[in-house]
C-alpha cells in the first residue's frame, strides 16, 4: 500500500474533525450564524450552511486518496476564509459565550490546521 492511500491515525482525526464541524453546522448553526462577521455579503445562515457542507464534504475527502487532493485546497481555502470570523470572535468573545482564552487559542489554532491539512493532501512520490 502506497503512502498515499495509507489512512494514517492523523489523517482519521483530521477528517473526524472537519467532518464532526461541518455536522455541527448542521444540527446547531446558531453558535456558527452569530461568529459570522456583518459585513459578509452573505446571510449568516447561508455563510453557515456553506462553510458546513464545505467541512463535510473536505474531512470525508480526506479519506480516499483519489479525492485527497482535492479536499486539501478546498480545506485550505475554506480556512482562509472563515479566519475572519475567528478575528471577528477574538474581538469580543463574551459576546460570543465563549472565554477570551478559547477565542485567542483558536486563532494560532488555523496555521497549525492549515499545515496539518497541506500535509494531509499532499501528492506522494510513488517510486521506491
Amino acid at each position: 500500500m502506497s503512502e498515499t492511500s495509507r489512512l494514517t491515525p492523523s489523517l482519521l482525526a483530521l477528517a473526524a474533525l472537519f467532518t464532526a464541524a461541518g455536522i455541527t453546522h448542521f444540527a446547531a448553526p446558531q453558535f456558527f450564524e452569530r461568529i459570522v462577521p456583518p459585513a459578509l455579503p452573505l446571510s449568516a445562515r447561508t455563510a453557515t450552511l456553506i462553510s458546513g457542507a464545505a467541512e463535510l464534504m473536505g474531512g470525508l475527502s480526506l479519506l480516499h486518496p483519489g479525492t485527497r487532493p482535492v479536499a486539501r485546497w478546498g480545506l485550505l481555502a475554506l480556512l482562509l476564509t472563515v479566519f475572519p470570523a475567528n478575528i471577528y470572535m477574538a474581538q469580543d468573545p463574551q459576546k460570543f459565550g465563549v472565554p477570551a482564552w478559547v477565542a485567542w487559542v483558536r486563532l494560532p489554532l488555523q496555521p497549525l490546521l492549515m499545515w496539518l491539512v497541506w500535509r494531509a493532501g499532499r501528492q506522494r512520490d510513488q517510486s521506491p
